[in-house]
């Protein structure tokens, strides 16, 4: 007899949309999942990343057993010979070399993963290193750096309240493509035709005329870099036409008139060049922006990975300010989430900080007790005390995803033990000593943690795991808990040995779903699981309402509007402009598809199919000075190294400006993912430079890189 057709409900974790979806199975197999019309967030929509789930769940490639590495041969091991490997050998290669002999990696999808968000970072904040490393410096950094100089706190991130404004303004972003970013809001689509709809306008500024560009009310081309310099033309337009008004938050509000100063620096006329736009259409954008009844502007991984990131992040939270839409309906807010993992932090004193200490080769700044990814190649490969000699590398694929990815392909080669929690033996983790994998997100339950900070419409939502895991399976909690339990600082004495076996016992026996309750029994909306249980498509929290002031430092209740370590860096960002406005050659930015998540998507079949994705695009007027048409195959070369691509031919995207995407390269020897390698691609991140990044955040710029472009022979 076939198994009977059961129906769950769950909570799509593939990208930040967070979409509610209806999963039909049958057995251990997955029959169906489609969008759930019930949800009361994401109202049915869904994404093709969706479907994929019940690729994931019955990939051959994936890992279901710890396996070690013996030259180029892999073994499957048991966990608890496994565990005491990772243990042994960490253990003793801290007490060798130090307890900076390990670096730790963590990559972003950690905060789609209920139990490493909880346990794993739980775990990792306990295992005494500076050598942290995660994707936020190749990411959002600048965002949150920027949060943490005005705000006082590394997560207060403003967030559009696209379902009240009457103008949105999208600068270095696609959220079309990305199903927003730092904006938790499905059908981000249909969300930005309804501002329109209702009689709104959107603006997209971006080298590219994205996805996004394209349902716009209007695109403007803009160099990459230049985005500061847009920002600060616009702020000195609305304050040398008096239009500046902060409205309720003047009385919370310092060194206003060192921004006016700061913005009278870079006007119009001054910066169009390098900014590649008129000064009259800078000017006329700043007026309409301000004259909005509801305006917010939004940026994102354009305005975080380049030179000036922080700066620019900085910016857009100003332009917010200056124009009264800052912590206001329609305009740039602050979400009060089921669990509020912002006042979490600032209970447990983890508002963030930042350049405590700085990197032992480049000297970069740490922020919120991590260091730039960017310079991780440098830590492990330089001699000297505190060299990296270990890694752990969770959720994550540094190889594919950080600046100079040959040059980390060597550097993780290199090291003296390689344990990497994960699924898959992937560009990265084919250089560990031991992989330990967890289980798919199908496997286990979900809530959406980190998420509920930048929820447009708040919401909250629990789904258990639709099927049981595997009696030889563990979840990352699990792995985490275990590794804790056995490499916590706290056990190196017999009573310190007891205290933390006696914490890792009632942690294995609780597990995340102790923790979410708990969460949302003290959270500011006072729910329980058990009210979410009951909800399986989500409970409606209502819209976002102002809350910045409470979320200021208690001891100052003060917004600082021009951060001196921001505006020390403007004598930089003037001396740039000059080089911005006369490109020497061709400049390299990114893009991202909706099919495709980052690196760790490329095995499901139906999100591969079709025409190749991962091609060079480039103006015609560029192409056709290098003898390229459609089709062809190029050559990218930057100081960094060389990719080979297809080309396509675009007016998409400006002049001078070429763009790859991001994720791709998947041909490395020892890869074990079967799909992705047919559909291999190249690495932007072989060409992208590490040592080009933003020396205030840290952050890699990966926007922007210099390259040469030329026909293969």
């Amino acid at each position: 007899m076939a198994p009977r057709v059961q129906r769950h409900y769950a909570i799509c974790p593939l990208c930040e949309a967070t979409c509610g979806i209806v999963v039909d199975t049958a057995g251990r197999e997955v029959v169906a999942i489609r969008g759930d019309d019930g949800d009361a967030f994401s109202r049915g929509y869904i994404c093709p990343k969706a479907t994929a789930l019940a690729d994931l769940h019955a990939d051959p490639d994936r890992l279901r057993a710890p396996m070690r590495r013996e030259g180029d041969r892999w073994s499957p091991i048991g966990w608890d010979q496994a565990f005491d490997e990772v243990a042994g050998r960490i253990a003793d290669i801290q007490r060798r070399c130090g307890r900076d002999a390990l670096g730790i990696y963590v990559g972003n999808p950690t905060v789609h993963s209920l139990g490493a968000m909880t346990f794993g970072q739980l775990f990792l904040r306990r295992i005494r290193t500076r050598q942290r490393y995660s994707a936020t410096s190749t990411d959002q950094l600048p965002h949150m750096l920027a949060s943490y100089l005005m705000f006082g706190h590394q997560l207060a991130l403003p967030v559009p309240d696209i379902e009240r404004t009457d103008y949105l303004l999208v600068v270095g972003a696609n959220p079309v493509a990305s199903n927003g970013s730092l904006m938790t809001a499905p059908d981000i689509k249909r969300r930005i035709q309804d501002i329109r709809a209702r009689g709104g306008r959107v603006v997209v500024v971006d080298p590219r005329r994205t996805e996004t560009a394209r349902i716009a009310d209007r695109h403007l081309f803009i160099r990459p870099g230049a985005d500061a310099l847009l920002l600060l033309a616009m702020i000195d337009t609305v304050c040398s036409d008096g239009r500046a008004d902060l409205g309720r938050l003047a009385a919370f509000t310092d060194r206003v008139d060192v921004l006016r100063a700061a913005a009278a620096r870079f006007p119009a006329e001054e910066v169009a060049d390098a900014v590649g736009i008129a000064a009259a259409d800078i000017r006329a954008l700043a007026r309409e922006f301000a004259a909005a009844p509801r305006a917010v502007a939004y940026g994102r991984v354009g305005v975080c990975q380049q030179p000036f990131g922080a700066v620019a992040a900085w910016l857009i939270c100003a332009l917010n300010a200056v124009t009264g839409n800052l912590d206001e309906p329609g305009g740039a807010m602050f979400p009060t989430p089921a669990i509020d993992l912002a006042a979490i932090a600032d209970r447990a004193g983890l508002r963030g900080g930042y350049a405590r200490y700085r990197s032992r080769v480049r000297g970069l700044p740490e922020f919120g007790g991590e260091l730039p990814a960017a310079t991780l190649a440098d830590e492990i490969l330089t001699p000297g005390d505190g060299q990296i000699r270990a890694m752990i590398v969770s959720a994550g694929n540094p190889v594919l995803s950080c600046p100079n990815g040959r040059r980390l392909d060597e550097a993780f080669a290199s090291l003296e033990f390689l344990v990497c929690v994960g699924p898959y033996i992937d560009e990265t983790s084919r250089h560990a000593h031991i992989v330990l994998p967890p289980t798919m997100p199908l496997e286990r339950d979900h809530y959406d943690i980190a998420f509920g900070l930048v929820q447009v419409h708040q919401h909250a939502r629990f789904s258990p795991a639709v099927f049981d895991r595997g009696a030889d399976q563990r979840h990352e909690w699990e792995i985490f808990a275990e590794l804790w339990r056995r490499l916590d600082p706290a056990a190196r004495s017999p009573l310190g040995r007891a205290a933390v076996a006696a914490a890792a016992a009632v942690a294995r026996r609780a597990g995340p779903r102790a923790l979410v309750d708990a969460a949302l029994r003290f959270g500011p909306h006072r729910l329980r699981l058990r009210d979410l249980l009951d909800a399986p498509s989500g409970v409606d929290l209502g819209p976002m309402t102002p809350r910045l002031v409470d979320l200021l430092p208690r001891d100052r209740r003060r917004i600082d509007l021009a951060p001196a370590t921001l505006v020390a860096d403007l004598d930089r960002l003037a001396r740039a402009a000059p080089s911005l406005a006369a490109p020497a050659g061709l400049v390299l930015i990114g893009r991202r598809d909706l099919r495709s998540n980052n690196s760790w998507m490329h095995n499901s079949r139906r999100l591969v199919k079709g025409p190749p994705r991962c091609t060079l695009l480039i103006h015609p007027d560029d192409a056709a000075a290098r003898g390229l048409a459609t089709g062809d195959r190029a050559r990218v070369r930057s100081r960094a190294g060389a990719i080979e691509l297809p080309v396509e031919v675009t007016d998409d995207v400006m002049p001078g400006v070429v763009s790859v995407p991001h994720g791709w390269g998947h041909d490395r020897p020892g890869v074990r993912l079967s799909i992705a390698r047919e559909h291999a691609g190249a690495s932007v991140n072989d060409i992208t430079d590490d040592t080009l990044i933003d020396p205030v955040s840290g952050n890699a710029a990966l926007a922007g890189v210099p390259v040469v472009v030329e026909a293969t022979s």
